[in-house]
């Protein structure tokens, strides 16, 4: 199970919110408390979640969690909904790069993921999420009140009471649509996202969204490759003890060998290939010798009437 199918079981589930993604983060800039000693409670890792409530109306929410010195359990530190946040500020249009700022009503947040890659796919989601959940909500304000005008059959206002200048038996239409319509609802303001690259925010976002996930895999199995690499040998002992790096020379040999299975097979394509391509022109080679031999009927019975 990766992290976050982690985080979205033992923290979202049971608050019956589902989780659509979160980002691994650290701060660019430390807040320090001046009366809390330096280092807190130790190590521990900061992620950025985004989620929706499975009620409805749906709720949109950003979720900021700790997690303690490699313990299991995820702590919930902060939450916002969305209509608290008011800016997402990507930092560098032009470059992809893993620094990220948050702006809400009362917080400023400054971070930095641990990949850029894993910073475009949360704020690649954050917009479309967003964008999905002002739409709705548009639609719901859109749909508030009667139409101007819908008035039922036989409602009728007393003679005398109706507005100046209006037609017999139907007084009173303009106070009418005030009273049934109301006010409209303020318009939500919505969040802006600001130094974002095109390909987050576009039509082509699919697309990155889909080579963002591979780069995050890739990069993932080369922390896992340098953390193995990394890890201290043991050293050889008496009879019965595993010998010096003996598991790490098993990766290696598994790893060479399907290196060299895998250039065997793609050798052998190469062959397979080069043999087509020649076959592929042989036989263009011979259809065009065939084509130039063989006359058109117009060409013989132009031949036979020269020859008679």
């Amino acid at each position: 199970m990766n992290i976050q199918s982690a985080i979205n079981r033992e923290v979202f589930v049971p608050r019956d919110e589902r989780m659509l993604v979160a980002v691994e983060v650290k701060r660019r800039k430390r807040k320090r408390v001046p009366f809390l000693p330096t280092g807190g409670k130790g190590d521990y890792v900061t992620y950025i979640c985004l989620s929706v409530t499975n009620k409805r109306p749906a709720q949109l929410l950003i979720t900021k969690i700790k997690r303690f010195g490699g313990s299991t359990p995820f702590t919930r530190r902060s939450q916002w909904t969305v209509e608290q946040l008011r800016q997402v500020n990507g930092i560098n249009p032009n470059k992809d790069c893993p620094e990220f700022d948050l702006v809400f009503d009362n917080a400023l947040d400054q971070w930095v993921a641990s990949s850029a890659p894993e910073k475009c796919i949360f704020i690649q989601i954050m917009y479309h999420a967003c964008q999905t959940y002002w739409d709705g909500k548009e639609g719901v304000h859109g749909g508030l009140g009667r139409p101007a005008g819908d008035q039922q059959k036989g409602e009728m206002v007393p003679e005398g009471q109706g507005s100046p200048g209006s037609p017999t038996g139907r007084p009173g239409l303009q106070a009418r649509r005030k009273s049934i319509v109301g006010p409209k609802p303020p318009k939500p303001r919505k969040p802006e996202f600001v130094n974002c690259h095109s390909k987050l925010t576009g039509d082509a976002s699919n697309v990155n969204l889909i080579l963002n996930r591979c780069k995050v895999f890739f990069n993932r199995m080369k922390k896992a490759m340098v953390l193995k690499r990394s890890r201290p040998q043991t050293v050889a002992g008496p009879s019965g003890q595993r010998p010096y790096g003996g598991s790490m020379g098993s990766v290696v040999q598994k790893a060479s060998q399907a290196l060299h299975e895998r250039g065997e097979r793609l050798g052998r394509a190469e062959e397979k290939t080069v043999d087509l391509m020649h076959k592929a022109q042989q036989f263009a080679d011979t259809a065009h010798k065939e084509g130039r031999g063989v006359d058109s009927p117009v060409e013989n019975l132009e031949n036979r009437r020269t020859f008679d």
